[in-house]
């Protein structure tokens, strides 16, 4: 069976740089590897059906999730959330800045609280992210931004949050982890990052496989297409955003690019938006809860 396209658009505000949303719609064939965000992420399953893979406590967690679910993401939890095959799949995505965020919880006082529920049923939640997404993609979404701080906060009371203290990482991932971010724009191996966390080559993969839920080759490529969505977004060239990022070339970027995000690299950058059709979104489900 041939497989439909999906249309998926970007939102960006000038007076709102610590906020980013996506909507993709009819996304049969959307497929994501592993990956993480810089970002506290919140997503609203708008049609379809999937499980929602995270790891974080040192170990992986599958929930199922299906229309009317909220599903959250902390920044740097690695996870995945892909469409059952051929089925139609739509949500919306809404990526905050941790930093910014910090300043809105708890009277600004310590770092940013993780999200503790990774999943939430909460309809009138749902209802109020579905609402502001219409606002953000339809039109020139100007009327939305007012609207985003209190659906932001309604989240943050149904989620709740954990202290920011806890580490599950071993000592030897955390080292580990915290080399490659800092040097992920230079050659790294793994016996050289094996040689930071202090243990041997397979040790390390078997802890970042627990840890991460990716081996430490995956968590570099992860940290490079970070970097070079940052860079997208502040409008750089595709080809040299490749080379800084150590991709052999535009190619092999934009493979690896559309393989962690399910959207090219130009379509990224691009951030477009157009009107939704009138039937969006779809009613709002019972709660489960």
């Amino acid at each position: 069976m041939a497989r439909t396209s999906h249309h998926m658009q970007f939102w960006r505000h000038p007076d709102l740089p610590w906020l980013e949303a996506r909507l993709t719609r009819d996304a049969r064939a959307v497929r994501y590897a592993r990956h993480s965000h810089d970002t506290l992420s919140l997503g609203v399953v708008l049609e379809g059906q999937s499980h929602y893979e995270s790891c974080h406590d040192r170990r992986e967690h599958v929930m199922p999730v299906s229309k009317g679910s909220v599903v959250a993401m902390n920044p740097g939890e690695v996870h995945a959330c892909n469409p059952r095959d051929d089925t139609p799949w739509s949500y919306l995505m809404l990526y905050i800045d941790p930093q910014w965020l910090a300043t809105r919880q708890r009277g600004g006082q310590g770092g940013f609280q993780p999200l503790a529920r990774r999943v939430s049923r909460d309809p009138t939640l749902y209802q109020a992210l579905s609402a502001l997404a219409i606002r953000l993609f339809d039109s020139d979404g100007s009327q939305a931004p007012g609207e985003i701080e209190p659906v932001i906060g309604r989240a943050l009371d149904v989620l709740g949050t954990v202290p920011p203290i806890e580490i599950n990482e071993s000592a030897a991932t955390a080292r580990a982890a915290a080399f490659i971010r800092e040097h992920c724009l230079s050659p790294v191996s793994l016996e050289q990052v094996a040689r930071v966390a202090g243990c041997s080559r397979f040790t390390l993969i078997r802890g970042f496989r627990r840890d991460y839920g990716i081996t430490p080759h995956a968590f570099l490529i992860d940290c490079r297409i970070r970097c070079g969505q940052r860079a997208l977004k502040r409008g750089e060239n595709i080809a040299e955003t490749a080379l800084v990022c150590r991709f052999a070339d535009q190619a092999h970027f934009q493979r690896t690019f559309k393989r962690v995000t399910a959207a090219t690299p130009e379509q990224y950058r691009r951030s477009t938006s157009a009107p939704w059709p009138a039937h969006w979104p779809p009613a709002v489900p019972p709660s489960l809860d």
